[in-house]
């Protein structure tokens, strides 16, 4: 298999579905019928676990020489320890934690519970056992409810006689489908130690509900300065957090300034922030002093759902610096530095985090203008094949994977499979689906957070991503995919193994779907009052960076690492390979009409004669039924089609490492793209670089050149800056229209395209005089320095 082909995704047949051992199913693959049993789990391979729930403990003996008892529980089945923590002094503990072993890896017949007395120096004491035999343990199905957990006497290490001492346990056999499974213990995470416990399981997030806060700046009164031979020149600095914003100076020497400017920032629920506003002097370039400061809680502004207009109130100022002394605060309620502002927080809009070209939510911020889902997404995260070895471990090479989906406010993180190259994780998730026009992204990563030596400073490495657009996906089907997970390196493209999934979209209302492809993808307030470019692109950066914070402050923490290669943060970064890869994709697009014009050239070139004929009939018969044109153009992009039907992709498309100029990209091109920014680069690479863009840019600039000049041509056309060539073009403006007056258009048009298709010997080599007498029109580019 080349690399071509390695690079692609492909179809797979894993046994999907939850099998039970005397012989029942639930879900399957291919086409869903409409006599489906509903099932939570049927997009995953169905993994079995013993579960083990230690509730508590009561009259434990104490210890008869402290007078007291430490106990904890140990699990025991084979060569597999799970421990409960233990409690100073207490003959009475509560532990409500769960065990889980893999049925893969059990090698023994019995499961041991064991209750032992934590002692500081010397061994534990044992307090007692509970003996399970494997072949008794019960069989939850889901939906049953939870097993009951039940009281079992202590024994003694013989099993031959009761001891003192009772432990509530519940023990069963079930499914990745249990609702212990995300909180659970499991057995093959026993080397990680301390917090790193916390991040091998797995979580469901929810993203901070985002809100835009609009401030307009609109004027000041009575602002002072220490330099009272001049007026102030004023400005407003205004933050949020740790975002900070500026107007612009005002121009006329003032103590009543005016701005009438908006500044906008995101903010996250709850507001935790303030918005810290201060009135600055502008003494020299280099200068400013504070003449008044305000803090206003966020709660302080209105919330507004549409374009309505929101009422300005004015702030009195606290007097900062000179004045605030002692015997000055009797004057403060007499004179006050004010601000005038109007400020509301935005819920018509949809706060952006995620760039517009993979977006995966388009709702506002108000949960009032939300409609109804359109669709339910269901994802099943089988496994990953072949992963590269991250990092050192023992003397050797291995990878701690998990994966971490994001749809929507909806992230999800499974569990992580420690020492695995190929871990199976088999868990299935649901999203609700709003607009189907939008992308779920999936990202693998190494967990670098397991309690090792380096956890406290190491981050999670990225494996690889996969982004699924669900307008290519057919309703109701299930796809079972094996994704190549590629990263661009400094040396190269490389794939870093396959990820596995089963997804399925179900539609809910056609109706709404269709009715959803007529309607911007956007709320309307983005159309209504829309921001311009840089604002954008500024508040999505902070956007992504209040979502990594709060992320990040989650248990398990979603690291800032993992959520800024989700939410893609340096797509805005400059790249010569992502700008060869969008030059060839206009290129192509080009293609069709590139074509479109040989062919025309062949035909009028009577290359096929037969071809060239037929064309001269087409256009005598559209001339002289020219009602034909618009439904013909119509019904032969029908036939396209119907036609292009046959092959249109059975599966959804995946990252193209030809159409991103991976391949073959210049590995100094690559150094650039993964430079830091600003560059760190020592001066002589800097200096090349420079040079190089300038170069391209060079091209570019002619290039748009050419464009302005044709345009300048056309303009010249009846500006008189030619005066010969305008005359000679209204002169010949006029014989048209009266020619055009006289003769019947059908002749026109049947005589131009005669014309038009000439034979070749009644052709010239030479430009036609049209086309000279365009060319020698004058254009702006001599007036250019």
């Amino acid at each position: 298999m080349g690399a071509e082909d390695d690079y692609k995704a492909k179809e797979t047949k894993p046994q999907l579905g939850e099998r039970w051992p005397h012989g029942g199913f639930r879900g399957g693959g291919g086409w869903i019928s409409s006599d489906r049993v509903t099932s939570t789990y049927d997009l995953v391979e169905q993994m079995h676990f013993l579960y083990v729930r230690v509730v508590k403990a009561r009259d434990l003996p104490p210890n008869p020489v402290t007078g007291s008892c430490d106990p904890y529980v140990e699990v025991k089945l084979g060569n597999y320890k799970g421990k409960t923590k233990h409690f100073d002094k207490k003959v009475n503990p509560e532990w409500k934690q769960v065990f889980a072993f893999s049925k893969e890896k059990i090698q023994s017949s019995i499961l041991e519970v064991f209750v032992r007395d934590k002692e500081m120096v010397q061994r534990d004491d044992y307090l007692g056992k509970v003996v399970f035999d494997m072949n008794e343990v019960p069989t939850r199905v889901p939906p049953d409810s939870p097993l009951a957990p039940q009281w079992y006497r202590l024994v003694d290490r013989r099993g031959e006689s009761k001891v003192r001492g009772e432990v509530m346990l519940a023990v069963w056999m079930g499914t990745q489908a249990d609702e212990a499974f995300s909180e659970a213990w499991h057995a093959d995470a026993a080397s990680v130690q301390g917090e790193g416990v916390h991040s091998v399981r797995s979580k469901v997030y929810v993203s901070p509900k985002l809100w835009y806060l609009r401030v307009n700046i609109i004027e000041a009164q009575d602002v002072e300065s220490q330099d009272k031979s001049q007026p102030p020149q004023v400005f407003v600095k205004s933050q949020v957090g740790k975002q900070v914003l500026k107007t612009k100076v005002c121009q006329t020497r003032t103590t009543n300034p005016f701005w009438n400017e908006d500044l906008l920032f995101v903010v996250a629920e709850p507001f935790e922030e303030q918005l810290v506003l201060t009135i600055e002097c502008k003494i020299d370039p280099s200068k400013d002093e504070i003449a008044g400061r305000i803090v206003l809680p966020l709660n302080t502004f209105e919330k507004r759902l549409d374009h309505r207009a929101v009422h300005s109130r004015w702030f009195n100022l606290e007097r900062f610096g000179f004045g605030v002394l002692e015997g000055d605060r009797r004057n403060e309620l007499k004179f006050s530095t004010r601000i005038h502002l109007r400020g509301c927080l935005e819920g018509g809009y949809h706060v952006l985090d995620e760039s517009t070209m993979y977006i995966s939510d388009q709702r506002p911020t108000a949960r009032q203008l939300w409609k109804q889902p359109v669709g339910i997404l269901e994802v099943g995260i089988l496994s990953a094949q072949g992963l590269v070895p991250m990092k050192p471990k023992d003397g050797r090479k291995t990878t701690d994977a998990y994966c971490v989906a994001k749809y929507g406010l909806k992230w999800v993180r499974t569990r992580t499979i420690l020492d695995s190259l190929s871990p199976k994780w088999n868990e299935q998730y649901t999203w609700e689906v709003y607009d189907p026009c939008t992308v779920i992204t999936l990202g693998v990563f190494d967990n670098g957070h397991l309690g090792g030596e380096n956890s406290a400073a190491g981050k999670d490495s990225r494996i690889g991503k996969v982004r699924i657009r669900l307008s290519t996906l057919e309703t109701d089907r299930i796809y079972t995919m094996s994704y190549p997970l590629l990263v661009l390196q400094p040396s190269g493209v490389k794939k870093m193994g396959e990820l596995q999934l089963a997804f399925r979209f179900t539609c809910l209302s056609l109706a709404s779907i269709i009715y959803l492809y007529g309607h911007p993808l956007l709320p309307k307030m983005h159309y209504l009052h829309p921001f311009t470019v840089n604002q954008v692109d500024s508040l999505r950066y902070q956007a992504m960076n209040i979502v990594a914070v709060r992320l990040g402050r989650a248990e398990p923490p979603l690291h800032k690492e993992v959520v800024e290669y989700m939410l893609d943060v340096d797509s805005h970064m400059w790249s010569m390979r992502r700008s060869k890869a969008n030059f060839f994709r206009i290129v192509s697009l080009f293609s069709g009409v590139i074509s479109m014009s040989k062919w025309l050239e062949e035909v009028c070139k009577w290359k096929n004669p037969i071809t060239t004929m037929l064309v001269h009939v087409l256009f005598c018969i559209l001339i002289c039924y020219p009602e034909l044109i618009l439904p013909t153009t119509f019904l032969y992009m029908f036939l396209i089609g119907i036609w292009n039907y046959r092959s249109r992709p059975r599966q959804p498309p995946h990252m193209d490492t030809k159409l991103s100029w991976a391949e073959a990209v210049n590995p100094d091109e690559l150094d650039e793209e993964f430079d830091t920014f600003p560059t760190s680069k020592a001066e002589n690479i800097v200096k090349m670089r420079y040079d190089r863009l300038r170069s391209v840019s060079g091209r570019i600039q002619t290039v748009i050149g050419d464009m302005a000049t044709q345009g300048e041509r056309l303009q010249a056309l009846l500006s008189w800056r030619d005066p010969r060539a305008t005359s000679l073009f209204v002169v010949f403006c006029l014989i048209t229209a009266v020619i055009l007056y006289v003769t019947p258009f059908k002749i026109i048009a049947l005589v131009a395209s005669l014309v038009y298709l000439r034979h070749p010997r009644f052709r010239s080599k030479m430009p036609s005089p049209p086309i000279n007498f365009f060319r020698r029109l004058p254009a702006r580019a001599d007036s250019m320095l």
